[in-house]
C-alpha cells in the first residue's frame, strides 16, 4: 500500500507535458506532406512533360490547363481561369557569339538573349568593345567612346553579401536598363555578365526593357555566362582591340491571351476574407522553371490539399492563384489585383513562394507592426521544423499590387545560396530540386496559412498627426 501511495504522489509531482492544438495540428501538416506529398509528382509533369512556360507560349498554355484539372481533382469548392493579356517574345534558334583577337582566330563564348530584346541584323553584329563596371560608367566613358561599339557590363553579383537577392539587386540594373542606356550613346548592342554568383558556362537570361524608345532605335542585348565574362575581361585587358560578334533571331509578338489559375476553399465563418496563396506559373525557356517558379506553384496547390486532407476547414476563404506572367510583365499579379479592386473584394492576406524549392528557412514579412509580432510570436511553433526566420521585408512580385495598410504580405523565404546558380537559366530543371526540401516549404506554407486563418489578421494602429 505504501508503495503504491509514494507512486501516486510521484506520478502527481511529475509534469505532463501535452502539444497544443496548434502543435498537433502543423505536425499533422508536415507529417502528410512528408509521407503523402503531391508537390513533388506534380512539378515532375510541369518540368518533365510541358517543359519552360514562356508567356504567351504553348507550354505556357498547357500548364493552365494541367494545373486546373490537377485543382479539379482536389475537390475545391471553386476552380477558374482569370483571363490575361500578356506579352508574347520567342528567342528563336540558339544564339551564337564569339570574340576575335586577330583575323581568323577567333573563341567561342555561351550567350543567349535577354528576354524582350531585338534581334541582331540576319549576318550578326560584330564590333569593338568596350567593358564598363555598371550603367553609370557610361556618362564616364562619353559618347566618343561608346559609338559604334558594343557595351560589356561586367558587374559581378557581390559575394561578401549573404543575402544573395541583395547581392542580385546590387547589378540586375545593368540586366534590365543597360541597353536603354547604351543606346543613347551610340552603342549597336550589349552583352551583361549573367547574374550568378559561381563560374559556370551557363548564360542566364532574364527581362529587359527600353522604355518609350522607338523600336527602330533598339539595340540588342545578350546575356554572357560568368566563365564567357571572365575570359573575355582578360582578354580585353591584354589585347583591347579585340571584335566581339553574336547572333540572335528573338522576336516580340502581339499580346496574346492567357491566364491565371485560381482555386478557393470557401471559408466556412468569414467568406468574405479572402486569404491567397501562390506562384507563377510561367518561367524562362532556356531550363525547364522546376526552381522559377514551378516549385511555389505546386507547393501552393499542396497548402490546399495538406489543409483539406488533415481535416481543417478554413475560416476565411482561400484561394491558391498561379500567376500567369511575373517574368516579363507581372500581367498576372496586376489582372488580380484589378479584378479584386474592381469586385470590392476584401483580401486580408496573402503568401508568396518565389525562391526557389530549397529548404525553408522561414518568412519575409511586408506588414504592419501589429501583425508582424503576432506572426513572430508564433516563431516557436516552427521551431522544431528547423524555421528561424522571421523578418520584415516584401512578400513578393506577383502579391505586391494588393499591398494596402491592412494586407499582411509574406515570401516563404529558403535557403538561397543555390537560388542563382539556377535562375533564369539552363540547369534550372528538375533534377535539382530535392523533394523533401519541396515538401517542407509545402508544409511550413500551409502552417502559417492555418495559424492566420484561426487567428485572423490584426488592425493597424495609425498614429494620428
Amino acid at each position: 500500500m505504501r508503495t503504491i501511495l509514494l507512486l501516486a504522489l510521484l506520478l502527481a509531482s511529475t509534469p505532463f507535458f501535452s502539444q497544443t492544438e496548434d502543435e498537433k495540428q502543423i505536425k499533422a501538416i508536415y507529417d502528410k506532406a512528408l509521407t503523402d506529398g503531391k508537390a513533388y509528382d506534380w512539378l515532375d509533369h510541369l518540368s518533365n512533360q510541358i517543359g519552360g512556360r514562356l508567356s504567351g507560349s504553348v507550354q505556357a498554355q498547357q500548364a493552365v490547363e494541367y494545373t486546373k484539372d490537377q485543382l479539379d481533382l482536389l475537390g475545391l469548392d471553386r476552380v477558374w481561369l482569370q483571363p490575361v493579356m500578356v506579352p508574347k517574345w520567342m528567342r528563336g534558334t540558339p544564339e551564337f557569339a564569339y570574340f576575335e583577337t586577330k583575323p581568323g582566330l577567333t573563341t567561342n563564348v555561351p550567350i543567349c538573349a535577354l528576354g524582350g530584346s531585338v534581334a541582331t541584323p540576319d549576318g550578326g553584329l560584330k564590333a569593338s568593345v568596350v567593358e564598363v563596371n555598371g550603367i553609370e560608367d557610361l556618362e564616364k566613358l562619353g559618347k566618343e567612346k561608346i559609338e559604334g561599339k558594343i557595351v560589356f557590363y561586367n558587374r559581378p553579383m557581390d559575394p561578401t553579401l549573404i543575402n544573395t537577392f541583395a547581392s542580385y539587386s546590387g547589378c540586375v540594373d545593368q540586366r534590365y536598363s543597360g541597353a536603354a542606356e547604351a543606346a543613347k550613346y551610340g552603342a549597336l548592342g550589349v552583352i551583361v555578365r549573367s547574374m550568378n554568383l559561381r563560374l559556370d558556362d551557363y548564360p542566364h537570361t532574364g527581362s529587359m526593357g527600353y522604355g518609350d524608345m522607338p523600336v527602330n532605335k533598339r539595340i540588342p542585348a545578350a546575356a554572357i555566362s560568368t566563365k564567357g565574362a571572365e575570359l573575355l575581361s582578360g582578354t580585353l585587358k591584354l589585347n583591347p582591340n579585340i571584335k566581339f560578334y553574336f547572333r540572335q533571331n528573338c522576336k516580340q509578338y502581339e499580346d496574346v491571351q492567357s491566364y491565371n489559375v485560381i482555386g478557393e476553399i470557401k471559408g466556412s465563418t468569414y467568406p468574405n476574407e479572402i486569404m491567397v496563396v501562390g506562384g507563377h506559373l510561367d518561367s524562362w525557356d532556356l531550363g525547364d522553371g522546376s526552381h522559377d517558379d514551378g516549385a511555389g506553384c505546386v507547393q501552393s496547390m499542396d497548402v490546399l490539399r495538406l489543409l483539406k486532407e488533415t481535416g481543417y476547414r478554413p475560416k476565411r476563404t482561400l484561394r491558391v492563384v498561379l500567376f500567369m506572367n511575373e517574368e516579363n510583365g507581372l500581367r498576372g499579379g496586376n489582372k488580380y489585383a484589378e479584378v479584386a479592386k474592381d469586385k470590392g473584394e476584401n483580401h486580408v492576406f496573402a503568401l508568396e513562394s518565389d525562391a526557389g524549392g530549397f529548404t525553408p528557412r522561414g518568412f519575409t514579412i511586408d506588414a504592419s507592426e501589429e501583425n508582424l509580432k503576432q506572426i513572430q510570436g508564433w516563431k516557436e511553433l516552427f521551431e522544431p521544423y528547423l524555421i528561424h526566420i522571421f523578418d520584415k521585408g516584401g512578400g513578393g512580385a506577383d502579391i505586391g499590387p494588393l499591398k494596402d495598410d491592412n494586407m499582411v504580405l509574406v515570401g516563404l523565404k529558403p535557403d538561397t545560396q543555390r537560388y542563382f546558380d539556377h535562375h533564369h537559366a539552363e540547369n534550372d530543371t528538375f533534377e535539382h530540386v530535392n523533394k523533401r526540401e519541396l515538401e517542407l516549404g509545402a508544409a511550413t506554407m500551409a502552417s502559417l496559412v492555418y495559424l492566420i486563418d484561426k487567428y485572423g489578421t490584426l488592425p493597424s494602429k495609425k498614429v494620428k498627426g
